[in-house]
């Protein structure tokens, strides 16, 4: 039997990602859109403003939209979240008390006693569920996925670090305007442009990526030693992150070594073949010109990074680009996984 699924902030971008993914999922099965008052009670194709290159799926296109009311959670098994961080913390801790909450926002990332997740990356950060229920009184729990450009380099960076260290990571980034939502980036100030500007962006990324490189002990976790830059940056792109990525490894390498270590890099969902785990969670490219966001984002379901451009400059002073769908495996993709992850281990 399916687990039933409900839809936090169904209506948004992020939103109809989580219905794509979803849509005809082998475990899953989604049984509530909640959303806003002002969309609570409404047909679901009425409020939605659409913008996938999919169609909304019939069934959910006749679907009533209901309010993000936790007591809803009693008919649900699981609630995927795509909500504005400044509400999350009330209404994900409200489902929080009932269903597993799978988040996609911001609020819940860096407390002590919440995984935030990449199931390539950290699984056994998992083991944070159990002291974050006994801490809290949840029959529920709250399991989060970092921010859609830090999940684009941790990626690549991790059998990077597992085979070389990591000194200092330096990443600048050209991001897709459907990280910023429908409406989030006027068409005005990004024609013709690049906007240097992302406000919170680069701290969620230097922080973000030392908790998922970090080692869980006694129930906490110990973050990596090493130091992030980063800078990012608005282009006119519609979907998929690329980003610069610089690195000083603590041991010096052989380029073939390290295009071998991320071509070769499996993690756990490949292992146990999760539904939405790629076979490929990293893909090299050789072409001296790619990836490139219009024919890369989609490889692997939207689940796979790209690699491309690998470079030694020095001795132990790495270079490469790499490009992740920031909607799919940056946001509702990357939460689906997780969930996948949780089944597999029994925690839902």
């Amino acid at each position: 039997m399916k687990l039933r699924v409900g839809i936090l902030g169904a209506t948004g971008m992020v939103g109809q990602r989580f219905i794509e993914q979803l849509n005809d999922h082998p475990w899953f099965s989604v049984e509530a859109l909640l959303a806003s008052k002002r969309s609570a009670g409404s047909r679901y194709s009425d409020v939605a403003k659409w913008y996938l290159e999919s169609r909304i799926p019939s069934d959910i296109a006749e679907m009533t939209v209901e309010g993000m009311d936790p007591r809803i959670a009693d008919g649900l098994d699981i609630v995927f979240s795509a909500i504005p961080s400044d509400i999350a913390k009330e209404v994900e801790g409200g489902f929080a008390e009932h269903v597993p909450v799978f988040s996609n926002t911001s609020t819940y990332r860096m407390e002590e006693d919440i995984p935030l997740m990449i199931p390539e990356v950290n699984p056994d950060h998992f083991k944070l569920v159990e002291a974050q229920r006994e801490k809290r009184g949840w029959n529920g729990f709250i399991v989060t996925n970092p921010n859609c450009t830090t999940i684009g380099f941790i990626i690549p960076l991790k059998p990077i670090l597992d085979s070389f260290g990591v000194s200092w990571v330096h990443v600048s980034t050209m991001q897709a305007l459907s990280g910023a939502g429908y409406a989030g980036v006027p068409s005005m100030a990004i024609l013709d442009n690049v906007i240097p500007f992302i406000k919170n962006e680069e701290e969620k990324v230097e922080v973000e990526a030392l908790k998922l490189l970090g080692k869980l002990r006694q129930n906490r976790i110990e973050f990596a030693d090493f130091y992030v830059f980063s800078s990012c940056h608005r282009v006119m792109v519609r979907d998929g992150h690329t980003e610069a990525v610089f690195v000083q490894t603590d041991e010096d390498f052989e380029l073939e070594d390290i295009k071998k270590a991320l071509s070769s890099f499996r993690g756990e969902p490949q292992r146990l073949g999760l539904p939405s785990a790629p076979e490929n969670p990293v893909i090299v490219m050789e072409e001296e010109d790619r990836p490139q966001p219009v024919l890369d984002r989609g490889l692997g379901g939207g689940m796979s990074v790209s690699v491309g451009r690998i470079r030694k400059k020095r001795e132990r002073l790495l270079k490469f680009v790499c490009l992740s769908h920031n909607t799919v495996r940056g946001a509702a993709g990357a939460s689906v996984l997780n969930a996948e992850l949780a089944r597999a281990r029994k925690l839902i």
